[in-house]
């Protein structure tokens, strides 16, 4: 589709700085997360959505109790995946499975050439700044740089000058210059005989001193990315280009083509790319690293690799850890993403004009639940579990084989399934009370901000910069009360599914009414959803705390209930966080670095080869073609999700129906790896990542190649487009010129 590797976190969080949320305590938005610390607009990853029904059994079983009810098997030599970080690549196995050893030359050059966009991969494809990477990494951009009657997102652009290339606002791209292991230099702040709070903040001021540093010395932006869960550490220093230009973005119909059916599946035929130039001091950024272009890309049986930035994974973690996603986590996810993207169409359905508004935000969630459901399958598939019961029980039985491991990692398992029953009772706690993101009212998210921006400015301890922010954040919000008040009533059925009907704030929501009618009445009878009456509350917090609003009332007795429960939340995950970070340990002495770290949103090479599998009594080929994208489309007639384009109806005769459009090839991918480059062992482009199929979905959790599969765009077929329907002949040539140098 066109979503199908963004983050899909990104439809989770709040509107508010996170800066903000910090010093004002903002816990009615806060987007929770038991991630390891990251990177920027990488919105922490993983959105820890947590919940159950109040129905559920807690059975959270321990490893002895999986192991007697799963088959018997052994783990994949790579189940923990194949994204091999810069700092550590598997020569050795490259050279014996491909007969390909790169160079440190070719490294650097691939590493260098590769970009990491706010929530994508791109990477630099010419010597003039020219970047590619993919449509739906560059629909906000179509967007942003629309003019007056223009719809650049549904009709695209193309830049036939480079003097018509349109700079992007607020939008940048990370080179990756420099690596460094400080992994002494982190543990060495850390008293492990300090209480475990104490060195959870040690340990982060510790990265944060780093980071400045390190920042100020090399004039570059440095961070420090946890890997094994804090088995490691490494800085990684990038330097950032803010000047970023669009050059090239087709139509949203063929970058989107086959729409949500189409989403997680091949074959496929969608030309999911864009273009966009880097410029420094207002001329075309020059540069020596770059990927040279394949027009004829990659064949059948042919060694591949992806670098790009992987955003989260969670295959170092436990059995235990794992279960709590299938039985608790997930199946409430699921529930919140299903609702949310329902009220979403229907409004849109009933409001045709607001369409182009909330698009983005309902394409972000039905992938979001597509990816969700699909990780769940695989959580509940038996083979797939008994292969991380296999890895655990092998790995367990090796530490405890060793006395000096036994004794200090021995007891780590069964401490984190503990911590795990403890978080499975404050989960649906948070999730009920908590306020604020996408998929909850907007009204009680900015009661909630209000109360407690009262309360700082009365207390007089929040800046008053800060304040000042806040305040005028607040004062130019804006609330549809007909989607808002939709939104409510699903919040507070999620309460009653979660708390029951007698939890005090289900019993003060509702107040005697339904769902639907108290969400009416609040959102209706509240001043928030009115500009000018909120401004009055805004800017007169001494009547904060005294105001009989429905929605500040409402916020007024639930915030203490979700700050004590977001308390307990970050204490059990820091607790278990500490405990992870020593298993991490452990399994970097017992397998070094032939395990590859859980992604971070950070650089890696996956290698893989183009591979076609058996699906549905059938065979998926290596690569689709033109063809194919006409037939779904004549096959599927009067459908909006595989409708072409007018320029795309009546292609001219130059133009091969026969090219390569989508390959599907067994590189280890997870969201985040939208743009990136798929290049042969010349180093060149062959295609650009932009989904993964169905059987891919697991992937979270588990890297398999039976029939998970990458689907990139070929680079054959970009070219073709771009040469003969787009008549692109500043861009085409600038490629081809690129690939002779």
């Amino acid at each position: 589709m066109s979503f199908p590797i963004f983050f899909r976190q990104t439809a989770f969080f709040g509107r508010t700085a996170g800066s903000l949320r910090v010093v004002l305590g903002l816990i009615g938005i806060l987007a929770l997360s038991g991630c390891a610390r990251s990177t920027a607009e990488r919105p922490a990853l993983a959105p820890t959505i947590v919940g159950r029904s109040p129905t559920d059994t807690v059975v959270l079983m321990g490893p002895a109790t999986v192991m007697d009810t799963l088959p018997a098997v052994e783990p994949g030599r790579f189940d923990t995946g194949k994204m091999w970080t810069f700092e550590n690549p598997p020569l050795d196995y490259f050279e014996e499975t491909y007969g390909f050893r790169p160079s440190q030359e070719w490294l650097d050059r691939v590493r260098q050439a590769a970009l990491r966009l706010p929530n994508c991969t791109a990477s630099f494809v010419s010597p003039q700044g020219l970047v590619l990477t993919n449509h739906h990494c560059a629909r906000e951009s179509a967007t942003a740089v629309s003019g007056e009657g223009e719809d650049l997102l549904t009709n695209g652009f193309y830049a036939v000058t480079l003097q018509d290339e349109r700079r992007v606002p607020d939008l940048y791209v990370d080179q990756l210059v420099e690596i460094r292991d400080v992994t002494s230099e982190v543990r060495s702040a850390i008293d492990t005989t300090a209480p475990e709070e104490q060195r959870v903040r040690a340990r982060d001021a510790k990265i944060e001193e780093l980071e400045q540093r390190l920042s100020r010395e090399l004039d570059l932006r440095c961070e420090i990315t946890s890997l094994y869960h804090g088995g490691r550490y490494s800085s990684y220093c990038y330097r950032r280009y803010d000047d970023v230009r669009l050059v090239f973005v087709p139509e949203g119909a063929v970058g989107y083509f086959g729409g949500d059916p189409d989403n997680f599946t091949y074959p496929r035929y969608a030309y999911d790319v864009a273009f966009y130039r880097v410029y420094q001091d207002g001329q075309p950024l020059s540069t020596t690293v770059y990927l040279p272009w394949s027009d004829s890309g990659a064949v059948a049986g042919e060694p591949v690799f992806v670098i790009g930035n992987p955003g989260s994974t969670s295959r170092l973690n436990t059995v235990a850890q794992l279960e709590y996603r299938r039985d608790h986590q997930y199946p409430f996810t699921i529930r919140l993403l299903s609702t949310r993207a329902e009220i979403l169409r229907r409004y849109m359905d009933r409001h045709p004009e607001q369409r182009s508004r909330y698009i983005n935000d309902y394409f972000s969630i039905t992938n979001a639940l597509k990816a969700y459901t699909g990780e769940l399958e695989g959580l509940r598939n038996p083979s797939l579990m008994a292969r991380k019961v296999a890895f655990e029980r092998r790995f367990r039985d090796s530490v405890m084989a060793d006395s000096n491991l036994a004794r200090e990692y021995g007891n780590l398992w069964d401490e984190i399934a503990d911590i795990r029953r403890q978080i499975a009772e404050v989960a649906p706690r948070l999730n009920a009370l908590n306020q604020g993101g996408l998929l909850r009212s907007r009204t009680l998210e900015l009661a909630a901000t209000i109360v407690q921006y009262a309360q700082a400015a009365s207390a007089g301890f929040a800046p008053e910069s800060l304040l000042e922010e806040v305040k005028n954040q607040l004062l130019s919000a804006q609330i549809d009360p007909e989607l808002d008040a939709e939104m409510l009533r699903a919040q507070i059925e999620d309460a009653i599914y979660l708390l029951g009907p007698n939890d005090p704030f289900v019993e003060q929501a509702l107040a005697g009414r339904t769902p639907e009618v108290a969400a009416r009445e609040i959102v209706q009878g509240s001043a928030i959803a009115d500009s000018a009456r909120r401004a009055e509350l805004v800017l007169n917090p001494d009547r904060v705390m005294l105001s009989p609003d429905p929605a500040i009332r409402l916020m007024r007795s639930t915030l203490p209930r979700l700050q004590a429960a977001i308390q307990e939340y970050q204490r059990l995950t820091g607790a278990e966080e500490l405990r992870t970070s020593k298993l991490a340990e452990a399994l970097f002495r017992v397998y070094g670095t032939s395990i590859p770290p859980d992604a971070t949103f950070t650089l890696r090479i996956a290698d893989g080869v183009v591979q076609g599998y058996s699906y549905n009594g059938t065979e998926a080929p290596p690569y689709t073609t033109f063809y194919g994208m006409y037939d779904r489309h004549f096959s599927h007639r009067g459908r909006e999700e595989w409708e072409l384009p007018p320029r795309w109806k009546n292609p001219p005769p130059e133009f091969d129906l026969g090219t390569p459009l989508n390959l599907v090839s067994t590189n280890d991918i997870i969201g985040g790896n939208s743009g990136s480059p798929l290049i042969n062992v010349r180093g060149e482009i062959v295609g650009v990542i932009f989904d993964g199929n169905i059987e891919s979905l697991p992937g979270d959790f588990i890297y398999t190649t039976e029939t998970a599969r990458a689907i990139s765009v070929h680079s054959a077929g970009i070219l073709e487009a771009l040469r003969d329907l787009y008549r692109a002949e500043r861009l085409v040539n600038e490629l081809l010129q690129a690939r002779r140098n």
